[in-house]
């Protein structure tokens, strides 16, 4: 099995069940991740962030996952919320940002209104599924625009017309919900708006950049393909190297013949290699779509294409990797204190995810 040598790897490796009895990341989970930056990874040294670019963030991204599923995918998340960085009014975002332990959440899905006042916006609503709600001093909420009557804004294909809002802490309720098998230190909750009227700078637009930065221009929806699939490619590589150690060391091995042995052998060869190949891949694919933008100022359509085809296919065959070997690691798999089932839980429950369904 891979050795985890960083300090940071293994302090999160050893809080993760700690983590998950309390449900949110452990307050020490929490200390690294400010420390390391890793809820503002894109958020622009102009604003106090690191300044990341999506290249160096996925590998990360798939680091984190092979140590610990919660703490990746909350990361993910959020850090991908911040993101919007580069859309929000310079003062709002040096306001933000200036906060050491700032951290955005929010969904999504269209789950409420946003009626236009002459001194703001009147926000309602209900919005699931906030990664990192408990920490989050941030919640992005996407509204449909009415007018002061209540009556829905159409664009001119007669669709509603969405927009952006960020929302204070104190501004959202935490409805408690997450209830889920995996990922349970994540704290997705669902959080309510009630008639909080915020100000004509709370609303941004996605790719209508406010701050001169290199990558922010990338779609939207690779990125957000791209940094889910990572997730499930650290976490079934950890499983490959944790099925491997249980098989072997499991009580009843000596039951196994030299056939059954190799049978075992040529699945884990196998899975492992479906696992390398498909990541190579994808990286591949991603990495010429970084640099055609970068060179170019643009990317085609068709190699977005096959970024989004990859980050689907990583995604779906890390679980039936996962499934394959599963089997394998006798009852040790099924027990719900081990670090093999935490690690399958937490796949399963990414692998739920609607954008890489299909």
């Amino acid at each position: 099995m891979k050795q985890l040598t960083h300090t940071w790897q293994e302090a999160i490796l050893n809080l993760a069940p700690q983590s998950e009895t309390l449900r949110e990341l452990h307050p020490d989970v929490l200390s690294i991740a400010y420390e390391q930056q890793w809820f503002k990874l894109f958020v622009p040294k102009a604003y106090g962030g690191p300044g990341k670019k999506l290249p160096e963030i996925l590998r990360l991204e798939e680091d984190l996952a092979y140590v610990d599923g919660s703490t990746a995918w909350t990361v993910t998340l959020c850090s991908g919320a911040a993101w919007f960085a580069g859309f929000l009014d310079p003062a709002l975002a040096e306001e933000i940002f200036a906060n050491p332990k700032v951290c955005f959440a929010g969904s999504g899905a269209v789950g409420g209104t946003a009626r236009k006042l002459p001194d703001g916006y009147l926000i309602n609503g209900h919005w699931k599924y906030a990664s990192g709600a408990l920490h989050a001093t941030i919640f992005t909420a996407n509204c449909v625009l009415q007018n002061e009557d209540g009556v829905d804004f159409l664009d001119e294909s007669g669709e509603p017309i969405i927009k952006s809002f960020i929302l204070k802490r104190n501004e959202v309720e935490i409805q408690s919900g997450w209830s889920y098998f995996g990922l349970v230190a994540t704290g997705s909750h669902a959080f309510d708006v009630k008639d909080i009227l915020v100000p004509e700078n709370r609303s941004f637009k996605i790719n209508e950049l406010q701050i001169a930065d290199e990558g922010f221009d990338y779609p939207f929806l690779q990125l957000a393909e791209t940094t889910l699939a990572v997730n499930s490619l650290g976490m079934a590589r950890r499983f490959i190297d944790l099925v491997s150690d249980a098989f072997f060391n499991r009580s009843g091995f000596k039951r196994y013949n030299t056939s059954q042995i190799e049978f075992f052998k040529n699945e884990l060869t196998t899975c492992t290699h479906t696992i390398s190949t498909v990541k190579e891949h994808f990286y591949e694919a991603f990495d010429a779509s970084w640099n055609q933008l970068i060179t170019n100022g643009t990317i085609d359509e068709s190699v977005l294409r096959e970024v989004s085809r990859l980050s689907r296919s990583l995604a779906h065959q890390s679980r039936k990797v996962v499934d394959t070997l599963y089997p394998y690691a006798g009852l040790e798999a099924a027990k719900r204190e081990t670090e093999l089932n935490r690690v399958w839980r937490d796949l399963h429950t990414a692998s739920q995810h609607a954008l890489l369904t299909f």
